[in-house]
């Protein structure tokens, strides 16, 4: 297009970031009846393509990149980035943004070209940084500048810890490694962050934006590819780095490279900030005052390459290009890498040969500006470019459609990793350039179909992929629903109690008790809780609420002292005695004074049970407070109330024989039996009233649990009273042993037939009978009072004669050891000083049976 007649106006609208020159822009185009707008990304163009269909409809508007044309029958407005504007376009309206990179090393020549000749019918508008003022007053004399002052202030934050940056932070880095390393850290402490790099495809790219933007994540994590006038909602800008590579070489960022990436924080009217983390250094006082302030160097020139090319032959044509700037301010470019390929194939004899005729070397030069979007080596690109061309210079002077299935068949899959996934991309990017070429190909729509389709799919895998790798996305979720202060977090508890917040599974509701899914790292842990509290807490509130309520039909004992409400474990039992538990409710949901009164109800249901299943236990309990029982037999109903029901009978043996026969009675009307070798309450020992007890015995000793049917064998120490008696147990000769097993034992061994009264044959039979093993019958019995008076020989039984019942201080819980020392003869003593005694009579009845 040449330059524009007098009546065009040429606007320069000039500023730092956030003033809103390309919406000033896009509106300004949209009052024209035509126009086009070139844009310095693809990423770019397409998300202003997009808005501008939004506005007024896809057949008005068509998009144009070196890989991607979308060009309705009859497009007013023409979206492309800068390199594909098609100027032989006649358009009321032109603008081009970020003009500044006219002095870009790569791409300046095309800018300044758009610079000096890109015009349209009726205005002209060139957007750029406020450091382009001096060139565009020089090299276009009659241009209108307008400057304009940023909508919000832009501060210097200074360092941070990456684990410390606030929420809606972009991390900006210089290669795809450091961007990759700090998205995976992101994810580990914060939850995730949306990944964007200029090598994305649009379609990937708004996707990972979409993360951002909605709130899924709150960080972004970037090349500089954010500086070109990609739109996000970002408040702070955090440097990774401040060094990179631009292509030749490592070099520090300019101060106005930092202002125009860190000029992306902050949107209108809202402040940003902008800072460094990582292993990046303090930024220069003098930087900061420079991006603070929006003050840079100008631009001294603009980057110029010769537009008009001489394509007599391939040496004018490599002379034209060498030609030197045609006015002040404008810079000879060095060689660009269409240059170099140029170079490279000159030297090839069929190149040089083919290139005689003036079509075929514009068909090369051509070719030599396909982009290079694998980023190879320059040799590879050199070869794939003279491929090219040998095929656009022979036979029907097309790209033979067996050589585009071979590079599609290569490249269409979707398997491999981040890295796989984008050299594929980069790869189709080149296809989809040539596709583009409409007179490279035979069927070009068809391709340019295929490639879009390949572009998309892939895309769409690469996405998902890094969201895999770099977002959680569930910890996500939650995270930002703690922020989320203003409505209900939306979440919901299913009748299996499954819930779920912002549509993920986040733990399951028992009763009162939530149980929250498995966490694998703190930050997830917190976050589950941070959400739960506000999905689950008001129905906890509720639950806790009906519990207190309840009747006890609503309640179950159950195994291991859980107490279940409606048939699921509300609070388990954890101390107290059985008229006087301590109850702790299951789970932390729900305030302290609900909770309180929660575990007070469970506690009155499980007094009830024991007052329903201990009755006899609790009637002598009452009546010795009340003073139903007087005198000696309260003294014993006080020594079985602390023994717990089960007392040794040799302890309360002196008590006992003083009892009178009145005093006897009224023990046994409250349950007491005196059994042959103890006092207990025969009610305690039924299945519901040793299933209850056991659960206060277990607390009494938490670490032993002996069968209540068996005899075993007492830990040591050995446990307090309250241990064996609730489970019906009595300690004799180092074991525990049933009560019912020694009475039964009593009342077998009396009807046993017997020479004498006070004879015990301790038959096999006998011992069987009562679940001894031979080896704990001879302990038990020396333990019980019994002597042996004949050993057994091989097929024959033990004689055993009991003694009398004789009153002892002691407990019977002494081990085996020290029954065998009581029961072993004395040594006899020597015959000088020997008094006969006298011998005792022996009583008819051996122990009390009453």
């Amino acid at each position: 297009m040449n330059d524009s007649p007098l009546r065009s106006r040429l606007v320069a609208v000039l500023g730092p970031t956030n003033t809103g020159k390309t919406h000033l822009a896009v509106e300004r185009m949209l009052a024209h009846s035509s126009g086009m707008i070139g844009l310095p990304l693809r990423l770019l163009a397409r998300e202003i393509y997009d808005r501008i269909v939004k506005t007024r409809g896809a057949r008005c508007v068509a998009l144009i990149t070196g890989e991607e044309k979308i060009v309705p029958a009859h497009p007013q407005y023409f979206v492309c980035t800068v390199e594909a504007m098609p100027l032989d376009r006649k358009v009321d309206f032109l603008a081009v943004d970020e003009i500044q990179l006219c002095a870009d090393p790569e791409r300046g020549h095309v800018f300044t070209h758009r610079l000096l000749h890109a015009r349209g019918a009726h205005e002209t508008m060139l957007m750029g940084a406020a450091t382009m003022a001096p060139l565009v007053r020089r090299l276009c004399p009659g241009a209108e500048i307008q400057f304009r002052e940023r909508l919000s202030t832009l501060s210097y934050a200074g360092p941070k810890k990456l684990t410390r940056l606030p929420r809606r932070s972009a991390v900006v880095a210089f290669s795809a490694d450091a961007v990759y390393a700090i998205a995976e850290l992101i994810r580990r402490h914060r939850g995730g962050a949306a990944v964007v790099m200029g090598s994305l495809s649009p379609r990937t790219r708004n996707a990972q934006v979409g993360l951002f933007q909605s709130g899924e994540v709150d960080f972004l994590v970037a090349t500089d590819a954010i500086g070109m006038g990609l739109n996000m909602e970002v408040d702070h800008v955090a440097f990774a780095g401040l060094r990179k590579f631009d292509g030749r070489r490592t070099r520090s960022l300019y101060a106005q490279e930092i202002g125009q990436i860190a000029g992306r924080a902050g949107r209108f009217r809202r402040d940003g900030s902008f800072g460094v983390t990582g292993d990046a250094p303090d930024l220069d006082p003098e930087i900061v005052g420079a991006v603070e302030g929006h003050v840079f160097p100008p631009v001294p020139s603009a980057e110029w390459r010769n537009p008009a090319l001489d394509f007599a032959s391939l040496q004018s044509l490599m002379r034209s290009l060498a030609d030197s700037p045609p006015t002040h301010g404008l810079r000879l470019s060095e060689e660009a890498q269409d240059e170099v390929t140029l170079r490279q194939l000159s030297a090839d004899e069929l190149v040089s040969r083919r290139v005689r005729d003036r079509a075929n070397l514009r068909r090369l030069w051509e070719a030599c500006q396909t982009p290079d979007f694998r980023k190879t080596t320059q040799d590879e690109h050199t070869r794939l470019i003279g491929g090219l061309f040998e095929h656009l210079t022979q036979g029907d002077r097309r790209v033979p459609e067996d050589w585009m299935h071979g590079q599609f068949a290569a490249l269409d899959r979707t398997d491999g990793d981040i890295d796989a996934l984008q050299t594929r991309l980069a790869r189709v990017r080149t296809l989809a350039y040539i596709a583009n070429r409409s007179d490279w190909l035979a069927d070009p729509q068809a391709w340019q179909g295929s490639a879009r389709a390949l572009e998309d799919r892939l895309s769409d895998t690469l996405h998902q992929s890094l969201m895999q790798r770099f977002v959680d996305r569930r910890t996500s979720t939650l995270l930002r629903s703690l922020h989320q202060h203003a409505g209900p977090v939306l979440g919901g508890i299913a009748a299996d109690g499954e819930v779920t917040v912002e549509g993920h599974v986040v733990g399951r509701l028992t009763g009162v008790h939530f149980e929250p899914a498995r966490a694998d790292t703190a930050l997830e842990a917190r976050a589950l809780r941070g959400a739960v509290e506000r999905a689950v807490a008001p129905e906890v509130a509720r639950r806790l609420g009906e519990l207190a309520g309840e009747g006890d039909e609503a309640f179950a004992l159950g195994d291991g002292g859980v107490v279940a409400w409606r048939g699921l474990a509300a609070g388990e039992i954890v101390g107290g005695r059985p008229f006087k538990p301590r109850v702790r409710l299951i789970g932390e949901f729900g305030q302290d004074a609900a909770r309180e009164r929660a575990a007070r109800r469970l506690e009155a249901y499980v007094a009830a049970e024991a007052s329903r299943h201990l009755a006899p236990l609790k009637h002598l309990i009452e009546a010795i407070a009340d003073g139903r029982l007087r005198g000696l037999a309260r003294g014993v109903a006080y020594q079985l109330v602390e023994q717990s029901g089960v007392l040794d009978r040799r302890a309360a043996e002196e008590h006992i024989r003083a009892l009178s026969r009145g005093e006897r009675r009224i023990l046994k009307s409250f349950g007491v039996r005196f059994g042959a070798y103890a006092l207990f309450l025969p009610g305690l020992l039924t299945e519901e009233a040793k299933a209850l007890g056991a659960v206060f015995a277990e607390l009494a000793a938490p670490r032993w649990r002996p069968p209540h049917d068996a005899v075993s064998v007492l830990p040591h120490p050995v446990p307090p009273p309250e241990a064996l008696s609730l489970r019906g147990l009595a300690a004799v000769a180092g074991f525990a042993i049933p009560v019912q097993s020694l009475e039964r034992f009593d009342a077998l061994a009396r009807a046993a037939p017997s020479a004498r009264p006070d004879l015990v044959e301790a038959a096999p039979a006998l011992v069987a009978a009562v679940g001894w093993k031979p080896a704990q019958a001879d302990a038990i019995l020396r333990a019980l009072g019994f002597v042996r008076v004949k050993a057994a020989e091989p097929g024959e039984t033990s004689l055993w004669r009991r003694r009398p019942l004789l009153p002892r201080p002691a407990a019977l819980a002494a081990g085996p050891a020290a029954a065998e020392a009581r029961a072993a003869p004395s040594p006899a003593p020597t015959r000088k000083g020997r008094r006969r005694r006298p011998r005792r009579p022996v009583s008819s009845a051996s122990g009390p049976s009453a």
